[in-house]
């Protein structure tokens, strides 16, 4: 039996304004935090695409959705951010630059990672991320194909790290996948969380200049759709 995942993809809300009464006293104080404008309106819009996907999949109203982010280790609210109440369903959350997407599964456990491939991808960056296997895939490569190689791997092992609910816990350099120019898939892993036969690793499209990947850690078929939400 396939595992439904759906991905929704929004742009970072032009305002605050009229959103921000969706927000708890918590995720408030998230907000107010921020010192940057388009980080404050990138947190926001995850909030708010979070009710919105949440209450898709529950057949409910956003304004019924409670979600918590407490971080397990620390107690901070800065976790990956669950529903409170329904133990059916498993969001992840990712932004970058001016795309911000949620994931949503039925209580199997989701990554999704997404990168603007606008960055120089540098020497430093490629060293500290991808191992002696990857690294040998991109080199060679020019310029442009190199950072979009590289941000293939990022977008991919960040979503397979954000499934395991361990996160950077996983030193990038201990995950080895596919090469970028193949079908996305978890080759090898010295954490034990990550097992190439219960690991699903599937690139998404947020659009032109972005690269994006959903992990599910199922050993059958994920069946993803990909949405935009109007907000």
């Amino acid at each position: 039996m396939s595992v439904t995942c759906e991905v929704w993809w929004s742009r970072p809300l032009a305002s605050a304004d009229n959103y921000l009464s969706t927000l708890d006293d918590t995720e408030l104080g998230r907000f107010d935090a921020y010192r940057q404008d388009a980080d404050k309106l990138r947190f926001l819009t995850g909030r708010v695409l979070a009710r919105f996907a949440a209450a898709r999949w529950l057949g409910t109203e956003p304004a019924a959705i409670t979600l918590d982010a407490t971080c397990a280790d620390c107690g901070k609210p800065h976790g990956k951010p669950r529903v409170i109440g329904p133990d059916d369903i498993e969001l992840s959350l990712s932004h970058s630059g001016a795309r911000v997407g949620i994931a949503v599964t039925a209580g199997v456990s989701v990554g999704l990672d997404v990168e603007a491939t606008s960055r120089r991808a540098t020497d430093d960056l490629i060293t500290y991320a991808l191992n002696d296997t990857e690294r040998a895939a991109v080199s060679g490569l020019t310029p442009d194909d190199a950072a979009t190689a590289f941000f293939t791997y990022w977008a991919r092992k960040e979503a397979l790290m954000k499934a395991t609910g361990r996160g950077l816990k996983i030193p990038l350099r201990s995950i080895t996948l596919s090469a970028p120019g193949e079908p996305a898939r978890l080759v090898a892993a010295d954490d034990a969380a990550l097992d190439p036969a219960t690991a699903t690793l599937i690139d998404v499209d947020p659009g032109s200049g972005y690269r994006a990947a959903v992990a599910v850690l199922t050993s059958g078929p994920v069946d993803v759709t990909e949405s935009w939400a109007a907000l």
